[in-house]
């Protein structure tokens, strides 16, 4: 009897434990806020079923809709923790697919590089480094790589006041130029501009606005998004595609259309770039439901996507490792299963970022980066993620305007 007892308290325990493991998992694994469309219990798409219900009330002005506590709860009856759900309206946007190009000018100029002259580099013994964005010297704002070197050089030698952003965070350095050659000189590069085609994913008829990309435009030499300062959108016309194959992912090529001036670009995020468009896009599809992230199942999915200019077409993909989190390197994982798609590309192309990932007739997502090793396999960003922050224009445009 005793023997019964033991084995039925270790059991017991190993089951308590194993709760408790699980509900600090999915504590740390599950964001503290969600959408809904005004449901006031939903379900995630988790492994174990997960579940929010109502708890009192904490209802607050939100964009778009009412803000509320719910408790998440584990196979409906085990707490997890309280979160915030945001009620909104249901967007209904256009899934687009189509390429599309950006121009941006930065805000300051990004340093690309330092180099010596005669062994001396002004710059670095400043403490100036790669990444850092120059914002003014002596006091005068500069914007592109002309006006740096018309500042230095008539600066005679002496101490020049730096004033730059590193890591959002803003200093002021100093810097002496060196006299190489009878001219003074910093040893840096810097750019002010940047240009490239990518994949539109969402159309607002409502506003006017657009979310594209999936991912920040970064510069190519230090990697890091590009701070904007003014940016334009134009049509592409595809030339050719590069096909993926494993080790060396594939990418479209194409030409911006001349003087086409499509709409503006005004924030360049981690999760795209957002603006307005002049006019709707040239492919008009009808509009769907925003997906929102806790709606997403792993599972058969399509991408909207172009390789050439006969317009977007609709491919087969696999939805997988969805992370709702937010503390992860990307939302979730996708792989091309469309034979048609891998026959042609191989798979996801570089240029390809953006294309909105339909599932269950709703915009749940878009392709943000293929992988190296293989290109049918890819990583994606949640649409609800790409919306919240296309979310801000209007007072971004005002504020313009």
């Amino acid at each position: 009897m005793c023997d019964f007892f033991r084995k039925f308290a270790a059991a017991f325990l190993a089951v308590g434990l194993s709760l408790v493991l699980l509900v600090g998992f999915y504590a740390f694994a599950l964001p503290d806020r969600f959408f809904t469309d005004g449901e006031e219990n939903f379900s995630l798409g988790t492994f174990l079923c997960v579940s929010a219900k109502p708890c009192e009330r904490d209802i607050t002005a939100a964009q778009g809709g009412k803000s509320s506590k719910s408790t998440l709860m584990l196979l409906g009856s085990v707490p997890i923790k309280d979160v915030t759900t945001d009620s909104m309206k249901r967007p209904m946007l256009v899934p687009c697919g189509e390429p599309f190009g950006v121009k941006l000018m930065t805000q300051g100029v990004l340093v690309v590089s330092l180099q010596e002259n005669c062994g001396k580099c002004a710059a670095r013994e400043s403490g100036i480094r790669r990444g850092d964005i120059i914002l003014s010297i002596n006091g005068k704002s500069v914007g592109s790589n002309e006006e740096v070197g018309e500042i230095i050089a008539q600066s005679g030698g002496k101490a020049c006041e730096v004033r730059l952003v590193r890591d959002g965070d803003e200093k002021t350095l100093e810097l002496i130029p060196d006299r190489i050659n009878g001219e003074y000189k910093a040893g840096m590069w810097v750019r002010d501009s940047s240009a490239g085609i990518g994949t539109m994913t969402f159309y607002d008829r409502q506003t006017g606005h657009f979310g594209g990309l999936g991912h920040p435009i970064c510069d190519a030499d230090v990697k890091t998004p590009l701070p904007l300062s003014q940016g334009k959108t134009g049509d592409i016309r595809l030339i050719d595609y590069v096909r993926s194959k494993s080790g060396s992912p594939g990418w479209l090529s194409g030409d911006f259309v001349n003087g086409s001036n499509t709409g503006s670009v005004l924030i360049n995020s981690k999760c795209g770039v957002f603006g307005e468009l002049y006019s709707p896009p040239k492919v008009d599809h009808e509009e769907i439901p925003l997906g929102f992230r806790q709606e997403i199942q792993n599972g058969e999915a399509e991408i909207y996507t172009s390789i050439d200019n006969t317009g977007p077409k609709r491919y087969k993909v696999k939805i997988s490792g969805v992370d709702l989190s937010g503390k992860g390197s990307h939302d979730f994982d996708i792989e091309v299963t469309d034979k048609a798609l891998i026959d042609k590309t191989g798979g996801i192309l570089q240029g390809m970022s953006g294309s909105p990932i339909i599932q269950g007739g709703r915009l749940v997502g878009a392709v943000t980066h293929v992988l190296v090793d293989d290109p049918k396999c890819g990583f994606a960003v949640f649409a609800d993620r790409m919306y919240e922050m296309c979310e801000k224009l209007p007072q971004i445009t005002e504020k313009a305007s």
